[in-house]
């Protein structure tokens, strides 16, 4: 069985879609049918059943995919470590705000560095992205919580993020000295989609402290929610890289208020028996600065 087929079969199932993965890896749409049908074939089992538009895997599908991702894996390594081909791949899952705000630097600088490389990222939520990075679909993936995000799996922190609460330049609690959270009583707020960490720990900060809020605007675009508070639609939370470029140019000003619960760390995670090509090392070493240490026995 042809290894290109496996490959197929794991971007079918991150992609959800024929087509898609057909652009991404190059083949007609009709190639990628032919060749999950000859899996299929191989297996005796219908791997991906469809309802209506939406693609999903069947259980065997499912347990064949865990398998695929560390077949494919030990492939890439034999050749870094036999054949000494470093270009490779490497599949980076993460949340919007840093795929679009924090990562495209460091992806220039890693394509330069190593040549030949691939990179797929993928922005996912939190809790799809935890699952992923277990399962092996994903090398690693890159986001925002306290740390650790996840005691089961190896957490980096990179660096602490701030979170801000950025608001219309006129508003009365940017003309403060520092604002407390008893002054965020009946905020209009314009909030992210509800699988984002620091919204949920936000609101129950505010409803622990009694405070009164209201949700104006539910968006599921960062620069969506940026314009509608530079609109004058309402405040909202969002990490400062998000917002930056709008403070900096006066679209929008932060307001003075912090809080120890909202206190995230950047962080990456890898799985503890992952194993490490000279790309994806390069790309740790190019975001702390420094090379992998994975815990031994005794840090654990």
């Amino acid at each position: 069985m042809d290894l290109t087929y496996l490959r197929t079969f794991r971007e079918v199932a991150r992609r959800q879609s024929f087509t898609r993965a057909g652009e991404e890896l190059g083949y007609a749409q009709s190639s990628i049918t032919m060749q999950i049908q000859k899996l299929e074939r191989e297996y005796g089992v219908p791997l991906i059943e469809r309802y209506g538009r939406q693609l999903r895997l069947t259980p065997p599908g499912e347990e064949l995919l865990k398998l695929a991702v560390q077949m494919l894996d030990l492939y890439d390594q034999s050749k870094e470590q036999i054949a000494n081909q470093v270009g490779g791949s490497i599949i980076i899952g993460t949340i919007d705000s840093l795929a679009a705000y924090y990562l495209p630097r460091y992806l220039q600088q890693l394509k330069q560095q190593i040549s030949g490389l691939t990179v797929q990222l993928f922005p996912e939520s939190e809790s799809v992205l935890l699952a992923k990075v277990r399962d092996g679909e994903f090398d690693v993936g890159l986001l925002l919580d306290r740390y650790p995000a996840d005691p089961s799996l190896h957490c980096i922190s990179v660096r602490e993020e701030p979170l801000v609460l950025i608001a219309p330049p006129e508003h009365p609690l940017t003309k403060k000295l520092n604002v407390g959270i008893t002054d965020l009583d009946d905020i209009e707020l314009i909030v992210s989609e509800e699988s984002c960490i620091y919204r949920g720990i936000f609101e129950k900060l505010l409803k622990d402290h009694g405070i009164q809020f209201r949700i104006g605007f539910e968006l599921g675009s960062l620069e969506a929610i940026k314009q509608c508070v530079a609109n004058g639609l309402g405040i909202a939370l969002m990490p400062l890289i998000a917002a930056q470029e709008e403070v900096n140019r006066g679209r929008v000003a932060v307001i003075p208020f912090s809080h120890e619960a909202l206190r995230f760390e950047l962080q990456l995670i890898i799985h503890p028996k992952k194993w490490m090509s000279q790309a994806l090392l390069a790309f740790i070493k190019m975001l702390t600065g420094e090379p992998l240490r994975l815990p031994s026995r005794r840090d654990s």
